[in-house]
């Protein structure tokens, strides 16, 4: 029986398990390395995070993206993105550095068992393991509005499930949302050739500024000081001190969950979307049928139209209902806090003892920074060290306990 079974092998789950091998674990890791950077990203993209903000994490901060950038002959400097494409090849260039050797193969299932947790893979194995990490990414929480769920694939897609988007050359395609999924996708469209127009239900979009030159006056920068989520005392507390975000008060977590680094786009993506692509505003979408050659889109207080194709930029919704890699009995078992995402202590591991969570499902508990790969070093070094304490305790992994304040919250903030 393992130490510990990782199982997603994204930035979080890779950063993970760095420190978990590096701690002396024995380890297991499954999933396809940067799955979902490899596949569900279109070529063209970027990242909005800063170079030096997206690192994944090794506990001597030796495998940074810039050392990587370095073997490639490129320097990652402040201010100019990186593609999507050398961030995933950086990802895959990190595992074979940090981390054993990953198993690519998908886990399907995975339930309590005395003494720990059992995992089957899609071809039937069966590992055993004291612990578990649970770092599925974003891929199993994509939401799609209400009024477009009843519609083909073909019809209606969300914007993570294209590696390309060739099909769409010379196409009519209208993409929902105001952020930056949305705006870089519409910009993409139009710039190989489709008929391309976003629907946002905001009365403007928002655009983040160019952000100031890493070397500053000391008196700016104490007043905007960078952090990994942008320039602002607010941003640098949420990417800095997600321990301590994770103590205030749930009412004051929830609004800022709502809205904290909202939907916007990047700087560098303006050009590319003012002037070339149609925004309606003020646009949301009360219901839509399937019509000869496409979609029939009724909006709220605007005319309906009709299009070949929507692409839902809407983001994800990280609930535990939709963590079903879990058995029922597992999953049923998870308190969860109001906004129906599973509740984590200080140490991410759920209300199951020995069940660990990462990335944007706790964003809940740890705040905006779970969004983000910035939010990995945290998690990774905080994560192994609570599996090390469960490991030493006397506790039964996999057992259910009754709920603890001082390790989920306040008592009110936790419902099952």
């Amino acid at each position: 029986m393992y130490d510990l079974l990782v199982v997603g092998a994204g930035p979080y789950g890779l950063s993970v398990a760095a420190h978990a091998a590096a701690a002396g674990l024995t380890l297991r890791v499954f999933g396809r390395p940067m799955a979902s950077w490899r596949d569900n990203m279109p070529g063209g993209m970027f990242l909005k995070s800063e170079p030096w903000a997206s690192n994944l994490s090794d506990p001597e901060g030796r495998l940074r993206l810039d050392a990587y950038c370095a073997t490639r002959g490129v320097t990652a400097r402040h201010g100019e993105p990186i593609p999507v494409e050398m961030f995933a090849d950086y990802g895959l260039w990190f595992a074979r550095h940090a981390v054993p050797a990953v198993d690519e193969r998908t886990v399907t299932r995975i339930a309590a068992r005395p003494g720990g947790f059992e995992a089957v893979t899609a071809d039937g194995e069966t590992v055993r393991a004291r612990t578990v990490a649970l770092a599925v990414g974003v891929m199993p929480f994509v939401e799609i509005p209400a009024p477009l769920r009843g519609l083909s694939p073909a019809l209606v897609s969300h914007s993570s499930h294209h590696g390309d988007l060739d099909r769409f050359r010379g196409r009519d395609v209208t993409v929902i949302g105001g952020g930056q999924a949305a705006l870089e996708t519409a910009a993409l469209l139009a710039e190989q050739g489709s008929r391309v127009r976003v629907l946002a239900r905001a009365e403007r979009l928002s655009w983040n500024d160019v952000p100031p030159a890493w070397e500053r006056p000391w008196w700016q920068s104490a007043r905007t000081p960078h952090s990994g989520l942008g320039c602002g005392w607010r941003n640098w507390f949420y990417a800095e001190r997600p321990g301590l975000y994770r103590l205030l008060p749930e009412p004051t977590r929830a609004r800022i969950a709502g809205t904290a680094l909202g939907p916007a786009g990047a700087w560098w993506v303006r050009d590319r979307v003012e002037g070339s692509v149609e925004v309606r505003l003020d646009h949301e979408v009360t219901a839509a049928r399937a019509v000869s050659g496409g979609v029939r889109l009724e909006m709220a207080g605007a005319e309906s139209f009709e299009t070949e194709h929507v692409i839902a930029a809407t983001g994800f919704r990280a609930t535990r209902d939709r963590l079903t890699l879990l058995s029922g009995e597992l999953r049923g078992s998870l308190a969860t806090v109001p906004d129906g995402s599973p509740a984590v202590g200080r140490d991410f591991e759920s209300s199951r003892p020995g069940l660990f969570l990462a990335g944007l499902v706790t964003a809940a508990g740890f705040g905006p920074a779970m969004r983000f790969v910035y939010g990995a070093a945290f998690t990774a070094g905080t994560l192994v060290r609570g599996v090390r304490r469960r490991l030493h305790t006397g506790v039964p992994v996999g057992a259910i306990p009754a709920p603890a304040p001082d390790r989920l919250g306040a008592a009110q903030t936790v419902r099952h």
